[in-house]
């Protein structure tokens, strides 16, 4: 029997098997699920197999990864470091380079051979270290009451005023295969490390992975316990599949969750107020105005909104934010931010901010690229984020703070 039809006789009873036990041991939902992703990456590999039968002893280990995570998932927790780099971490690797490679499949399938197609995992590779890794950056903004027509990008942009907010974000680390305990502990370490004025958590903690532990993401955090009074969380919708572990989570750390409330924060640039918008599933304008109603600004203080899912951003009363900070969207995930340009697949789907600086009226919002992701296998084209911001405000800064700005 020759390698292909090896593959292809394999691939089916791997497919049959994850689905069957998927149907019977966890949900219909996960087995449709696994029946048209595994079913598809089956599709493409088998189309093109004849194109990487020089190096077919990887491609069966590769689609035996993928067909081993999927069925560990029907008991999903947090692997150990060994199993996530046996088949977690190839087996999303491989799921990737396939969809990637859809297009060589499809051309295969008419009877034409795309060049290189070998691309596809190239890019999937890439993608695995962008997944794994991020770099520290900083970013500066002003923030100016300028006032601009419709949801449009701005440029970050420095300003030599007083002393600047300084905040670091943390946003969708999906505590998971990609996101370990000790890689989360790390990024809050390096967080306090830079001692910001604010930590804000902007939601989607977990994965279902992560879910069946509730020590695991207090753990993951633990470092920010160092910053009493300076760490503040909202809710994402995925925090919903598992509320009471996030909730406990952030109170052990000492993180103040606003949802739908506001504080006022005393900091060394001045005082801040800032309202945590919760993640609604629906009547998403009315709940936003009600939340902006309940919890007017305060005189003298710089107004932060902190609001998971920035496709809302357009919902919140304008002239009520003087800076929004929004995840959610990964940053677009796939797309071609490593190479200085905005584009992200995201945005042929969803006309709404995926990342970087934006302004409607006199609000602005900055939309975090994510410390993890979730969903699609990989980030490809778009590094995750770690970034300490700093939030120039000359309007609002107390005149007798004359510190230079950094």
């Amino acid at each position: 029997m020759n390698p292909q039809t090896l593959f292809a006789l394999g691939s089916v009873v791997g497919w049959v098997i994850v689905v069957g036990a998927a149907w019977l041991l966890r949900s219909r939902f996960y087995a449709i699920f696994r029946a048209i992703s595994l079913g598809l990456q089956i599709t493409i590999i088998a189309t093109l197999f004849q194109r990487f039968e020089a190096v077919w002893p990887a491609v069966f280990y590769l689609q035996a990864a993928a067909f081993v995570h999927s069925i560990a998932l029907i008991r999903p927790r947090l692997r150990p470091l060994w199993y996530r780099v046996l088949f977690s971490i190839p087996g999303a690797f491989f799921g990737a380079g396939a969809m990637f490679a859809l297009p060589w499949a499809l051309f295969e399938a008419v009877g034409f051979a795309l060049p290189w197609p070998y691309l596809p995992f190239v890019a999937a590779l890439i993608g695995v270290v962008q997944s794994l890794t991020a770099r520290e950056e900083e970013r500066d903004v002003v923030v100016d009451g300028t006032r601009i027509q419709g949801i449009v990008r701005v440029p970050k942009h420095a300003a030599r005023v007083a002393r600047p907010l300084k905040i670091v974000q943390i946003t969708d680390p999906h505590l998971g295969p990609f996101m370990s305990v000790e890689r989360l502990q790390r990024i809050a370490r390096s967080a306090v490390r830079r001692e910001p004025d604010l930590v804000v958590l902007t939601g989607d903690f977990l994965t279902m992975e992560s879910q069946t532990d509730p020590t695991l993401l207090a753990r993951a955090l633990e470092p920010l316990s160092e910053l009493p009074g300076r760490v503040y969380a909202c809710l994402g919708n995925h925090d919903h599949e598992a509320l009471e572990i996030v909730v406990s989570a952030l109170e052990k750390i000492g993180a103040k969750l606003l949802v739908d409330d506001s504080t006022l924060v005393q900091t060394a640039a001045g005082p801040v107020q800032i309202v945590g918008a919760d993640f609604h599933f629906r009547e998403r304008k009315e709940n936003l105005a009600r939340v902006s109603a309940a919890h007017p600004r305060i005189p003298g203080a710089f107004r932060l909104v902190l609001l998971h899912d920035p496709g809302v951003f357009r919902h919140w009363p304008e002239g009520d934010a003087d800076l929004v900070l929004s995840g959610h969207t990964h940053g677009g995930q796939v797309g071609l931010v490593s190479l200085g340009l905005p584009y992200t697949l995201l945005r042929l789907f969803w006309k709404h901010p995926d990342h970087g600086y934006w302004a409607r009226g006199v609000d602005r919002l900055y939309v975090h690229r994510g410390t993890g992701h979730y969903g699609f296998p990989l980030r490809v084209g778009v590094p995750a984020e770690n970034s300490l911001l700093r939030v120039h405000a000359p309007g609002w800064l107390p005149e007798q703070n004359d510190s230079p700005a950094e």
